[in-house]
C-alpha cells in the first residue's frame, strides 16, 4: 500500500508514535482545556458525546456552550456548561458571540461539534467567532457545512483541524478553488497524494475516511489506518479524541495518529 515517503501506514493497536502515550501529562493542569460548542433545540447528542469522550482522551478540563433553550435538558453528567442566547429556531444567535469568545479565552482549543442547526444567524456568529479565535479549532459533522463560506479563512489558519466525510472534503476543495477533483472511486494512493499537496499548500490538518481507511494529513505528511467504526466519526467521538490530544501534544500528526488508536 505504502508508495510515497510521506505516506505512513499505522496498524490498529500498533502506534506509529508510541512516545505520545508514554509522555501524557499526569498533572491535570498540563493537559489543556477544551471548549465544546454545539447543539440546538432539537438535540445535543454530539456535545454530550464530546464531553465524556474528551475526559477519556485525557483533556484537563472540558466546558460546553449550548443555546439557552437547552438549559433544562442537559443531563447532570455534564457538570460544566455555559448557556448563550438562542434565536427563534433554537440555535445560537448573534448575541452568543461574547459567550463564545469568553469560552475561547478560557480554552486551549475549541471543538465545533455540530448539531448547530441551519440558521443563517448561527452561521454568522460561527464565522465571527472563527475570525476572532487564534487557538486550535476542530470542526466536524454539520459544523463543517455551517461554516462553508469561511473555508478560505479556515484553510489559512495554522491551528485548524477538519474531521469530515469524504463528501465534505470534496466540497472543501471546491470552496477554496483547489485545482484537484476528488471522486469516491479514486484509489487511496491518489487521495494520499492529493492531501499531501493540499496540506503543503495550506497549513491546516485534515482527518477523513475513504474506502475503509482513516486518513490524516498535516504539513504534507499523511497517516492512514484501517478503520471499521464509521459511526465513531459521525457521532463526534473521533473528533473529540483528536481535539483532546491536540491540547497536550504539540505535534499534530503524531497527536492525531495516536488519538485514533484502538
Amino acid at each position: 500500500m505504502q508508495q510515497f515517503p510521506y505516506w505512513h501506514v499505522q496498524e490498529p493497536s500498533k502506534p506509529l508514535y508510541p512516545n505520545v502515550e508514554w509522555n501524557r501529562p499526569e498533572q491535570r493542569n498540563l493537559r489543556g482545556r477544551l471548549g465544546v460548542i454545539g447543539g440546538n433545540k432539537l438535540g445535543f447528542a454530539g456535545v454530550a458525546e464530546a464531553y465524556s469522550t474528551a475526559y477519556d482522551a485525557w483533556a484537563g478540563e472540558v466546558r460546553v456552550l449550548l443555546p439557552d433553550i437547552l438549559r433544562r435538558a442537559i443531563p447532570a453528567s455534564i457538570t460544566d456548561a455555559v448557556f448563550a442566547p438562542n434565536n427563534i429556531s433554537g440555535s445560537l444567535s448573534k448575541g452568543a458571540l461574547g459567550d463564545m469568545q469568553a469560552l475561547g479565552a478560557w480554552s486551549t482549543g475549541v471543538l465545533l461539534v455540530g448539531d448547530a442547526g441551519k440558521s443563517s444567524e448561527t452561521t454568522v456568529v460561527y464565522d465571527d467567532f472563527i475570525a476572532s479565535y487564534t487557538g486550535w479549532i476542530t470542526l466536524t459533522r454539520d459544523a463543517v457545512d455551517l461554516v462553508r463560506r469561511s473555508a478560505p479563512v479556515m484553510v489559512e489558519r495554522e491551528h485548524t483541524l477538519y474531521v469530515l466525510s469524504f463528501a465534505q472534503l470534496q466540497k472543501l476543495f471546491q470552496d477554496v478553488y483547489y485545482p484537484k477533483i476528488l471522486t469516491f472511486s479514486m484509489q487511496l494512493a491518489q487521495l494520499v497524494e492529493n492531501l499531501h499537496k493540499f496540506t503543503l499548500s495550506y497549513p491546516i490538518t485534515v482527518l477523513t475516511l475513504h474506502q475503509g481507511q482513516l486518513v490524516i494529513a498535516h504539513d504534507g505528511q499523511v497517516v492512514t489506518q484501517r478503520w471499521d467504526s464509521p459511526m465513531a466519526i459521525w457521532r463526534g467521538h473521533t473528533a473529540a479524541r483528536a481535539a483532546s490530544y491536540l491540547l497536550w501534544h504539540s505535534k499534530p500528526l503524531e497527536a492525531l495518529a495516536s488519538s485514533i488508536q484502538t
